[in-house]
């Protein structure tokens, strides 16, 4: 059997392997096909595609993005998006804009945590590209500060965002029509998190991902490294009750994530079918027609 993960970070964002490596390591593990959903971000996405079309495996660029829906931040992966389109450039704009503003004083404020940092410490963390707070996160991970990167998130990045106002991203009503039109497929990813629709009962759920797919949301993630069985359950009725496009991923971070394995999630448990990346290429073809 063929596998693939829709859902995989680079270290363009806070993945901690290079297009060559994650292509490579993708082809150690089996895989046939993946996509790269950096968050906010299509940096990889172009030489990742090279890499992997080296190595024989089927790629989808993406992107996860961060969007706001009734006050509250969701994540969506996008997949197959025409990274020229101008609607698309001009949204990209704005998320970029969003995740590179005040750095320095995002320094600051991790330094007055008794932080050992500065703007020059984490410029060769920004591997050339104009620096963002990824680029201060792999400083930080360099610190070896946790075993992992989320606590750097929880205990200093994502407070200094929210002491300097920087919440502040796409509704989730103006990105989504853009997506369609750069010929991609859009899906609610991890559904079941915090930056998701946790906290809302199960009808609530359905009412809001029924809303999304009014508003031109294709789909969810049918399987997900931690859901639970109830999740998964839910995640597969609202898929086949409302005809939803079905995508499903790891979310591979490497180093920064290392319980979770490409392809295979926790505990090798998430094996993921070649025809879900079949069905969602033929989608994203279909959406590309009229635009040839």
């Amino acid at each position: 059997m063929k596998y693939i993960d829709l859902h995989v970070h680079s270290d363009a964002s806070d993945g901690t392997m290079n297009p060559s490596e994650l292509a490579e390591h993708a082809k150690e593990q089996g895989l046939s096909a993946f996509a790269l959903t950096d968050h906010d971000c299509i940096y990889g996405d172009a030489e990742t595609w090279q890499e992997a079309e080296k190595r024989g495996l089927g790629f989808l660029p993406g992107m996860e993005l961060t969007a706001l829906f009734h006050g509250r931040k969701i994540h969506v992966v996008c997949l197959g998006m025409d990274a020229e389109n101008p609607g698309f450039r001009q949204i990209y704009r704005k998320l970029r804009a969003n995740k590179e503003a005040k750095i320095a004083e995002i320094v600051e404020y991790v330094r007055n945590q008794g932080i050992d940092i500065s703007v020059e410490k984490v410029e060769p963390y920004g591997f050339g590209r104009p620096l963002d707070r990824y680029s201060i996160m792999r400083y930080m991970v360099s610190l070896h500060m946790y075993d992992r990167a989320q606590p750097i998130w929880d205990n200093y990045l994502n407070p200094a965002v929210q002491a300097l106002g920087l919440n502040a991203v796409v509704s989730i009503e103006d990105a989504l029509p853009v997506i369609h039109e750069a010929g991609g497929v859009s899906s609610l990813a991890h559904y079941h998190k915090q930056i998701g629709l946790k906290g809302l009962t199960r009808e609530e759920q359905k009412r809001a991902i029924l809303e999304l797919h009014d508003m031109g949301l294709d789909g969810m993630e049918r399987w997900y490294p931690n859901y639970t069985k109830e999740d998964a359950e839910f995640a597969a009725y609202m898929i086949d009750e409302y005809r939803l496009l079905a995508t499903a991923g790891t979310d591979f971070h490497g180093g920064n994530r290392p319980e979770v394995k490409l392809g295979k999630g926790l505990e090798d448990h998430l094996m993921i079918s070649y025809e879900l990346f079949e069905r969602i290429a033929d989608h994203v073809e279909k959406c590309l027609k009229p635009r040839k």
